[in-house]
Order: C-alpha cells, then structure tokens, then sequence
C-alpha cells in the first residue's frame, strides 16, 4: 500500500543524498584536483565514517526488508532510493507520486564558487551536477533531473544551459541571490531563458542558492541555538526568516524590468523557500509599480499588473509547517505546488495529512491545482503526456 492512494499527485521536491564522491566520474579530469583541493578549506566535508555506514545500512537485508512500512519514516541517508539509482522506482511507488522533482543535497549552492573568482570550476561543478543528476535519474521517467545554471558568466551560463537540455534535464536550477557583477535581468542572460522557453522546461529557485543569514545576528551573548538536527548549521528560528528575501527581490527584478514579458510562455518555480511571503510580496509589487509608474517606463511596458504576471507563470511550494490554504486563498488557486521534500527531515513524516488539513474549505479546483494541475502547467514539456495525468492514479 502507498503512502498516497487514489488521487493523482506529483511531488515538487525531491533530494538525493550524495555520498562525497558523487561528482567525481563527471568532473572533467583538468578539474578534479582544484575541485577535491576544495576539502582544505572545509567547503566539501565527508570523512568517510558515515559514508560506509549509509553504505552497510543499505545492504542490509534485515534493513531492507522493512522498506515498504517505512518509506515516510526513514530519512536522509536511510532512505530508500537516497542514493542508490536502482532503488528510486520503488520509492516513487511506496510514496504514491506519479513524478518527482529531484534537486542535489551535497552540491546545493554549488560549494560557494559562484561568488569566488574561478569561473572555470565553478562552472565546471555545475556541469558535473548535471551530468551526475541527470544519470540518476535517468533510471526511471518519473524522476526529474533539475540541472543547476550559475548566472555569473553569460556565455558559459548558456553553454550549460544547452548542455544540461540535451542532457535530458526538466528543469533548470539557478541561485536566487543576485550574481557578482551585474543583476539577475541582465540582458546577457536572456539566451538562458530563452533556451528553457523553447524546450518548455522551467526555471526553479531552491533553498541554498539564497542570501544567508548575517552571522553577527547570532552574537546575542547567548548560548548557540541548535537546529532541529542538533548542531547550528541549519536553521533555526532566526535565520529561517531571511529565507524568502533574495528570491523575492529577484523575482520583482525579473517581472519589473520586463524578463517575464520577454519569454511568456516560460514558467517559473520557487521550491524549499516556502510561500507565506507570496500574498503580500505580490500586492507590494503592484504597490511599487503604482508609486513609480508615471517616471518609469519599463513598468509602463509590462503586459499586466505584477501580481498577475506572477499569477500567469511563477509557481511556489509552500513548507508543510505553513498555511497552505491561507496562502492559495490570498495569492491565487493557480500558484501553489505540494511537495515531499523527500528524504528530508524537514518535510515530515506526513505532509499530505498536514496540507489536506491546511486546505480544508477551499475549492475542489484549488485542491486539484495544489495536488497536481499546477505541477503539470509548471513542467510543460519537462513532464511526459503520459506522466500527466496516469490513468491507474484516479483524483479524489
């Protein structure tokens, strides 16, 4: 029995969790010594303890034959089909989904290259990422490969881009905090955007590409706040809040200075920085664009009012823990995705309880939007027709 049953739902947040050496067969050899030399500055851990421990517990019969009565409950590296390719299948039938996005764990935000100088192995980590993600999921249809594109140089950002297309990716992954030396709406990027506009796949922002937390903040003259993983590397509290903020400037920067217009037909998806922001982010956007309208002629230009520029063709997971039917209620029926954020621990261990519960009295259509029609407009042609809507998952 699945963890889903009878109803069509597509899942917008997947994780694998890489052992250490996950890039190494599709690193080019002129850059895996500069790449492994990154371990002395601590920007790549592993020790490899707990690498032969996730390895011993995987291949352990005993273990494994508690897989099925465990697929929401085992997390991170005791996941089925966390890191073994062949196993992923059957996760996606024990979960009940009938696609998975499938984002990186080790390599998000790409081990901080984007904001260093070595343009070259920054772009030569990403180029490894997608080979390796898009080998993974290569194993089952289901599963789509989101390949990241860093934004810092415009002509190897679209060099990437077209490779990870022909690769196969369904998605492209870029930061949401703004590049180095000029904004995300530049218009040296715009063969990026208009290369994932004619293959029909989307844009995704995902939580490690954003602006952190300022570290002073924490120097309250307190003892450390652990996270919800015992340590102080992950979030707590105070440095969730900042989570949405870069996401949230660059995507008004993308709408007001016209990129949305110029490719319409893209759409675009934020993932893992979750949605409570959405309502009043967008009523802001068209506050500022009323405020400065008369001395602006890019916001005189836009087809629309931001906030339904942003209804027509960006799409937003909320976290579990958040209102998600405050949030559709408030922003639009069209915009919101679920999400498992599986093996995390951070998705729990029962979303869908958590979200049918949040939805409770809306709309039979919004219910259908969250659960899978609003996936399926936001993949285009990075889903498969028969991916869609599959006939043996009937909708509630």
């Amino acid at each position: 029995m699945a963890y889903i049953e009878g109803r069509l739902v597509h899942d917008a947040d997947s994780h694998l969790m890489e052992l250490s050496d996950c890039l190494d067969p599709y690193f080019e050899k002129k850059l895996l010594d500069r790449y492994h030399a990154l371990d002395a500055v601590g920007v790549k851990v592993g020790n490899g303890r707990w690498e032969e421990k996730a390895r011993t517990v995987q291949g352990d019969p005993e273990f494994r034959g508690g897989i099925d009565e465990n697929i929401m409950l085992r997390k991170n590296y005791e996941a089925h089909g966390a890191f073994l390719r062949e196993d992923r299948p059957k996760t996606l039938d024990l979960i009940g989904v009938a696609s998975q996005l499938v984002f990186t764990t080790y390599c998000l935000g790409n081990f901080g290259l984007d904001r260093g100088s070595d343009m070259e192995l920054c772009y030569g980590a990403a180029t490894a990422h997608n080979r390796m993600m898009t080998d993974f999921c290569s194993v089952d249809k289901r599963l789509l490969a989101t390949a990241y594109v860093p934004l810092e140089d415009f002509d190897r950002a679209a060099q990437v881009t077209k490779e990870a297309i022909e690769l196969g990716a369904k998605a492209l992954m870029v930061p949401s905090s703004c590049p180095q030396n000029h904004g995300p709406s530049h218009i040296g990027l715009f063969p990026v955007w208009e290369m994932a506009q004619e293959a029909g796949i989307p844009v995704l922002f995902h939580v490690g590409g954003e602006d952190k937390l300022n570290k002073t903040y924490k120097e309250n003259g307190l003892p450390p706040v652990p996270d919800f993983h015992g340590g102080d590397d992950n979030f707590t509290s105070v440095s969730y809040m900042p989570i949405p903020t870069s996401v949230m400037q660059t995507l008004a920067t993308l709408i007001f200075d016209g990129v949305f217009d110029r490719v319409p037909q893209l759409k675009w998806g934020v993932v893992e920085l979750g949605a409570a922001w959405l309502p009043g982010w967008m009523r802001a956007m068209d506050s500022a664009a009323h405020a400065f309208m008369r001395n602006e002629e890019r916001l005189q230009k836009l087809s629309a009012k931001p906030s339904e520029i942003a209804m027509r063709q960006l799409r937003v997971a909320p976290y579990p823990h958040e209102d998600a039917g405050w949030i559709i209620a408030n922003s639009g029926e069209e915009m919101c995705l679920f999400s498992t954020d599986y093996p995390h621990v951070e998705g729990g261990r029962n979303p869908l309880k958590r979200f049918d519960q949040s939805l409770e009295g809306l709309p039979q259509s919004a219910i259908n939007g969250f659960y899978a029609d609003n996936f399926i407009d936001l993949m285009g042609e990075g889903l498969a027709k028969e991916l869609r809507r599959p006939e043996h998952l009937a909708r509630v």
